[in-house]
């Protein structure tokens, strides 16, 4: 799935933002070290079943967002399904199970575990003595020494998207027999059960030619419960088929097809029988819990009705059809057809292993200051804004407390304290204290204000309408009107608008460059009166922060967040000019460039977030050719402090006390309030009622083997968090 928040294809594997601030060490530490880890905000929702009522055969059709690029999951191209083909059909020494946690995947591993720290830490793998790839070779020292060297960093002509790990290992070695893989590290990774999952033949690591162009199209050997049959490109199909020769479960399903079909055509594909499981958005979700609720009910949908009450409802939506054109009953009549179909499917739903955040660019402008972003962050509500996403899809809306892990998770504490809970007072006085002031003299209206809107190469307002389509641009806080009177006094109707959760609208217009009409006056003139409650100014430019989102299918829901946001700053006298963008022109153009002041994107939660959050939160330093290099870190926002507490987590072999230092690196990044997490993301898979052991799998690494469809006769349990 796509959006809420924008999915980040490569970074979300390489898996954000940082300053102590003013808060004193010990305070930080305490506030995080005797937090627990709690449990998973909610289960996943796959209608599990044990094998013995799963039907042997069959075939799964699974929609995916395209075929990827690549299948090769180190390169930088790879994407959500080149993972998803990887834990089908490859080894993984370590999967995680349904809290995040890793836990040892025993078709391939017998055992592995630290066996010597000193003078070096050695990890010591004892394979399953059944395990081989597809060409019958045993999986063994060969394959992880050619992984190793390939991913180590050393040999740039391998072109790989990320080594860390791989760089710590000094050398690896056969064991006392061919079962046994011996790692030595040059200095200690607590991460270590991250290496080596995926992990690919020998063939395909051994050389440069063979990881940069001889994985990306095909995969000739393979060893899993799936082997790779065919990518085609041309139909956007991948057939995944049953591993005659794997030694573990064998797999239930004959065939897995994954099916490249884009967000806003599931639903279309659902009813035609193309796909069996798809993840989809919340209107698509509406769609099928309406569907099932009609099903044996005496509703219009079915045409029939033995209730007179019915039949007149019958009879006026027939009156209402005609008079409906041509299109319009043909369009009608096909979206009625399709609902009948969507009555053999369920919505299944969970929460994503992944959160969206409100990014705060720290580089220049206002936010620079981290008064002004602690004021930001202080101003918002962030239980009401996991509701506005969360409780219309009968989801906990619990807002995340950490950057680093999730509820459920071994790292996971709630941090928040470290910034302080929603106080607007509090938001305020730290805008004052930064120098800005309610009703301040004005520059002249040719001046620049604070803000983005004020940078260098500010897009024009037919480009900006090219970006965002019919939404453009428009100002939340540029009076203290309620927004639907504002568009009526200015007399746009509703022609533009945007309508939020609340059911009000705000203006979509374009303003021009610089700000609102009406909020420059000549420098030195007095505040009017009553300006106390206005927006802030300070040296002469009001504090109007440019939000830039994606305009894209499946962005509603930030939209509504964005909107719910704006309201709360403006509250404390901070404007938002909100800007659409192209999904294409979002992230390149505005998060990577730093051409943005408030932005929504998500992450994901790592099991390891020692390693894969740290170039999401280190500290920007300045390249060679004098640009700065922010590695993932978008906000710009860092400190040696946070970068060191990270170095000393991935250090430290013992779990509780890298845990304990992943926390602590967590508070501080919360006080710097680069990135404020929101809520985690949800999950809403659409899946044949008759499909068990798949949906929405939450944290836990889907077990592909168990997956099919229910035998003749079989019931599923009701689960907790299903949909219909």
């Amino acid at each position: 799935m796509s959006h809420d928040g924008v999915r980040l294809r490569a970074v979300m594997r390489s898996v954000a933002f940082l300053t102590a601030g003013a808060l004193a060490v010990t305070t930080l530490a305490a506030c995080s070290s005797e937090d627990e880890s709690g449990k998973p905000l909610a289960g996943q929702d796959i209608a599990p079943v044990g094998r013995d009522l799963v039907a042997d055969g069959g075939t799964l059709n699974w929609a995916v967002d395209d075929v990827p690029e690549t299948l090769n999951t180190f390169q930088s191209d790879a994407d959500d399904t080149t993972t998803r083909v990887a834990q089908a059909v490859l080894p993984a020494m370590f999967r995680l199970d349904a809290q995040g946690r890793p836990q040892r995947d025993a078709d391939f591993l017998e055992s592995a575990k630290v066996v010597d720290t000193e003078p070096k830490q050695v990890v010591l793998y004892k394979l399953d003595q059944q395990a081989v790839w597809s060409d019958g070779r045993e999986i063994g020292a060969a394959d992880f020494a050619a992984q190793w060297r390939a991913l180590s960093g050393k040999d740039s002509a391998y072109w790989t998207a990320r080594n860390a790990g791989y760089d710590r290992i000094e050398k690896i070695e056969r064991g006392a027999n061919n079962l046994e893989v011996k790692v030595t590290f040059s200095r200690p990774y607590a991460d270590w059960k991250a290496l080596f999952s995926p992990l690919y033949p020998k063939d395909v690591m051994g050389t440069p030619d063979a990881f940069n162009d001889g994985a990306r199209r095909k995969l000739k050997v393979t060893a899993g419960a799936f082997g790779l049959q065919k990518v085609d490109r041309k139909d956007k199909e991948i057939v995944l088929a049953r591993n005659p020769h794997w030694w573990g479960r064998p797999a239930k399903l004959s065939e897995i097809v994954l099916h490249a079909v884009p967000l806003d055509k599931r639903a279309a594909a659902l009813a035609d029988g193309t796909v069996d499981l798809a993840e989809i958005d919340p209107a698509d979700a509406s769609r099928i819990a309406l569907a099932g609720r009609a099903k044996g009910t005496n509703t219009p949908l079915q045409g029939a009705s033995s209730s007179t009450a019915a039949k007149d409802e019958n009879k006026n939506e027939s009156r209402q059809q005609k008079k409906l054109g041509k299109k319009e009953r043909k369009a009608l009549a096909k979206f009625l057809r399709q609902q009948d179909e969507l009555r053999a499917f369920i919505v299944r739903r969970s929460l994503e292993p992944a959160y969206t955040q409100l990014a705060l660019n720290g580089s220049e402008g206002p936010l620079r200051d981290e008064r002004v972003r602690r004021a930001v962050a202080r101003a918002l509500d962030r239980t009401e804004l996991a509701k506005v996403v969360l409780k219309p899809l009968g989801l906990p809306a619990v807002p995340v407390g950490s950057h680093l892990a999730l509820s459920g998770q071994a790292a996971y504490a709630d941090n928040s304290g470290a910034l302080g809970d929603h106080d607007t007072t509090e938001a305020q006085a730290l805008l004052a204290d930064a120098g800005w002031v309610p009703g301040g003299p004005l520059k002249d209206k040719g001046e620049k204000a604070a803000g983005s809107e004020g940078k260098k190469g500010k897009k024009s307002d037919d480009e900006a309408e090219s970006e965002g389509g019919s939404d453009g641009q428009y100002i939340v806080g540029e009076d203290n009107k309620d927004p639907q009177d504002h568009t009526k006094k200015h007399g746009h109707g509703d022609e533009g608008s945007k309508h939020l959760a609340d059911g009000k609208q705000y203006d979509g217009r374009k303003v021009k460059q610089g700000g609102a009409p009406g909020a420059y006056a000549p420098k030195g003139t007095a505040a009017p009166a009553g300006a106390k409650n206005g927006p802030l100014a300070k040296d002469g430019k009001p504090l109007t922060l440019r939000f830039v989102l994606p305009s894209g299918t499946g962005s509603e829901s930030l939209s509504a967040v964005a909107d719910s946001i704006s309201r709360m700053l403006e509250k404390v006298g901070i404007r938002t000019e909100i800007t659409k963008v192209s999904d294409d022109s979002y992230f390149k153009d505005h998060i990577a460039s730093g051409e943005y002041d408030l932005a929504l994107y998500s992450w994901p939660a790592s099991a390891y977030p020692a390693t894969d959050a740290r170039p999401i939160f280190a500290k920007p330093v300045p390249a060679a050719d004098g640009s700065l290099n922010v590695e993932q870190n978008y906000t710009r926002v860092g400190t040696d402090q946070v970068d060191q507490l990270f170095d000393q987590a991935a250090s430290t072999l013992d779990q509780d006390e890298s845990a304990a230092l992943v926390r602590k690196a967590d508070a501080r990044i919360w006080a710097a309030a680069g990135s404020i997490p929101l809520y985690q993301r949800p999950q809403l898979t659409a899946a044949r009622r008759t499909i068990v052991n798949a949906g929405s799998f939450g944290f836990q690494t889907p077990v592909y083997e168990d997956m099919g469809f229910l035998k003749k006769g079989a019931k599923v349990s009701a689960s907790p968090t299903s949909g219909n």
